[in-house]
């Protein structure tokens, strides 16, 4: 679902099966492109707000264009189905190709093209979406969100009817909200008796819950880093056993030799 939505979007990236070398390089660029699609943010905040002159904002836009680029050049020339590559990733082209006659007549089409670059954050939220699919469902975590949240939601429905200083539903939920999330404002809070005893309740379900959420979050992470020393320690018995190969072909080479030479001294 991510891939088709990075191909549609034009920010597919490089592909997993594509040379090493343009692989490695895609994650060089990865850094770079988090930072420019964050400085895209702050530099339409300054914009807005008229902070910066406009020859800062010209200078920035070239930055940004000669930085697609050199990202979009640079990968070209590692991968090797170049025509994929420029297909799947057609937004850079599009930046490129529109951005420079837009750079040079500024004005509302340069906004245009700015607007553009807010894509950018879409890919990186794909990604972020499949992480977190991968942790909601280790250990079923998503099964308890979801507990969670209707228990939630009931308890804003509850303590609504059984406390008289809440006065609406929206108010419960929001009370239920905060105290589950231990953040307890304090801006509703229950004045009955079994408003409180409901509330503790309430209270012993968000620290479970939270307890549970960060033991989930750190198995999910140390699994991780489990899974990748197997892959190192696989890719090392990989590595001794091509040493162990070539040693034993080294070995019956010499005992070849070894069998011609005594060979050669019998003869003479």
């Amino acid at each position: 679902m991510s891939d088709t939505l990075h191909l549609l979007t034009g920010l597919a990236g490089v592909a997993a099966d594509e040379r090493p070398a343009a692989r490695r390089w895609g994650n060089r660029f990865e850094l770079p492109m988090i930072l420019l699609a964050v400085w895209i943010l702050i530099e339409w905040y300054l914009r807005e707000k008229g902070i910066y002159s406009e020859l800062f904002g010209r200078i920035t836009d070239w930055g940004v264009w000669l930085f697609f680029v050199l990202e979009t050049v640079t990968l070209t020339r590692l991968v090797e189905n170049k025509l994929f590559y420029l297909r799947s990733n057609w937004m850079n082209l599009l930046i490129i190709c529109v951005g420079l006659p837009l750079l040079w007549g500024g004005g509302t089409y340069a906004a245009a093209l700015r607007a553009l670059r807010v894509l950018l954050f879409l890919p990186l939220l794909l990604n972020t979406s499949a992480t977190m699919r991968k942790v909601l469902v280790r250990n079923h975590l998503g099964t308890t969100l979801l507990i969670a949240l209707a228990f939630t939601l009931m308890s804003g429905l509850l303590i609504a009817g059984i406390d008289p200083t809440i006065e609406n539903v929206w108010q419960g939920i929001w009370w239920a909200w905060v105290t589950v999330a231990t953040v307890g404002y304090g801006d509703i809070v229950p004045q009955s008796a079994a408003g409180k005893v409901f509330g503790a309740v309430v209270i012993l379900f968000g620290v479970g819950f939270f307890s549970l959420l960060t033991a989930s979050f750190s198995a999910y992470f140390i699994s991780r880093g489990e899974v990748e020393i197997e892959e190192e320690e696989i890719e090392e018995i990989y590595r001794l056993r091509d040493i162990e190969r070539r040693i034993e072909t080294m070995e019956q080479t010499l005992q070849r030799i070894e069998s011609r030479l005594s060979e050669d001294r019998k003869k003479t």
